[in-house]
């Protein structure tokens, strides 16, 4: 392997970072869980709180459900975290919420408490600054980046930390610099022992899913998909399966169940979407332990890869980065080697690319079965030696390059339909 140890460390050490639990829809919770921060810091229950939010953090935050809440949007998610959000939690900072919480979360909101304004003039998707106040107290907090990142803490004047000036180079120097190749040769040949925690993101997931599909979530795809009209169309195969099980898991999260899913990189969906895929076509397929370890690093890595330079929150569906990370661990379970992953690759960008974000909601669970089912056909493809060439589209002959390539139209080109976008959804309102 062309990895050495430190390297090796280093992604081991990314990806645990990456891949973590996550109950609810990650925007709102990041929100609450800055308001549990100013909260702690601030010492007492807020009177006043303000929530000053970057443009795609109110986007993905608008339509989805609370857990434990059977309420959608930001102010019950505010309410909580500053009732009995706990900042030691992080994504799961709602996790210990009760009926008798929520309660005093609507009378919070009752009593205008809670204040939501879009941040101006800041180029990072991802901010959160929260302003507390009581007795005569104000404190502040800052998300930047990620969605756990705190970057600036305050009481007063006091200033508890500050990481605002640090520089992208500075954030990221631990950080190992990634390309497809090394990725394939980092989930096949570290040793098993190593890596085998992603298991959980099976055992997470998988529970998920069956929640969702024992009852009554969003827009039931993934219980709907199993039904007796529907199998008699789609058939009752790995396919449909695969279908089925990754739009379920989508459904129970996007409705707020209080249930943890494992996410990639800030999202439950991408988390979903770069596991179940793999997982259930492995168990069906017969394969390996082994390999569905190994299928799933590839499959997890390959979407945190994509993610550096596309960034957390982007106009560009962040489903289709996480499809394309589990059709190279199908790819790899159906007999692949690096060369027909990296087909997978070019094949899902030819076809995904310019699919829109237009927020967390309950019709998420659609767009992650259009990326998975381009999963499979993608992995299907590659096996029989079948890419979209460089003569078409923006695809490269070089796999990075054709990455790349993607990220550029996600992160840059872009920009203007995701401000559309915005503009669209906050009229309705």
């Amino acid at each position: 392997m062309n990895i050495h140890e430190v390297e090796k460390e280093q992604i081991i050490s990314l990806v645990k970072r990456e891949v973590v639990p996550a109950i609810g829809c990650t925007e709102p919770i990041s929100v609450a869980l800055c308001v549990a921060k100013a909260a702690e810091i601030l010492g007492t229950l807020p009177v006043n709180i303000e929530a000053h939010l970057s443009a795609n953090i109110l986007k993905n935050a608008m339509g989805v459900g609370i857990p434990g809440t059977g309420m959608i949007g930001l102010p019950i998610a505010i309410a909580l975290g500053a009732l009995i959000g706990k900042p030691s939690y992080e994504l799961e900072v709602l996790k210990d919420c009760t009926p008798d919480d929520v309660e005093r979360g609507k009378q919070l909101i009752e009593q205008q408490a809670i204040h939501i304004s879009l941040k101006e003039n800041i180029e990072e998707k991802l901010y959160i600054e929260v302003v507390c106040e009581a007795e005569g107290k104000r404190s502040t907090a800052i998300i930047s980046g990620g969605h756990k990142d705190f970057v600036y803490l305050a009481v007063d004047d006091k200033v508890l930390l500050d990481k605002r000036t640090a520089s992208v180079a500075e954030k990221s120097e631990h950080d190992p610099e990634l390309n497809l190749r090394k990725v394939y040769d980092f989930a096949m040949e570290t040793p098993l022992e190593e890596i085998a925690f992603i298991l959980e993101t099976k055992r997470l997931n998988m529970a998920a899913a069956e929640l969702a599909l024992d009852g009554d979530y969003g827009h039931g795809l993934g219980k709907t998909l199993q039904s007796k009209m529907e199998r008699h169309i789609m058939g009752d195969n790995t396919f449909a399966h695969i279908l089925s099980y990754t739009s379920a898991a989508c459904d129970a999260r996007m409705a707020g169940a209080m249930i943890p899913v494992m996410s990639n990189s800030g999202s439950g969906n991408q988390g979903i979407s770069a596991t179940l895929p793999v997982a259930v076509f492995a168990e069906e397929n017969d394969n390996s332990e082994e390999e569905l370890i190994r299928a799933l690093m590839l499959s997890h890595l390959t979407a945190i890869y994509i993610k550096q330079s596309l960034g957390r929150l982007s106009a560009l569906c962040g489903c289709v980065v996480a499809a394309t990370g589990s059709s190279c661990g199908i790819t790899y379970l159906m007999g692949g080697g690096y060369e027909q992953v990296s087909f997978a690759v070019k094949n899902m960008i030819a076809n995904l690319t310019g699919m829109i974000c237009d927020g967390a909601k309950p019709s998420c669970a659609l767009k992650v079965s259009s990326g998975v089912s381009t999963a499979v056909l993608s992995a299907m493809l590659a096996m029989q030696q079948k890419c979209v060439t460089s003569v078409e589209g923006i695809i490269d002959d070089d796999v990075d390059r054709s990455i790349r390539n993607l990220t550029r139209i996600g992160s840059e080109a872009m920009n203007e339909t995701d401000q559309m976008v915005l503009n669209i959804m906050t009229s309705k309102c």
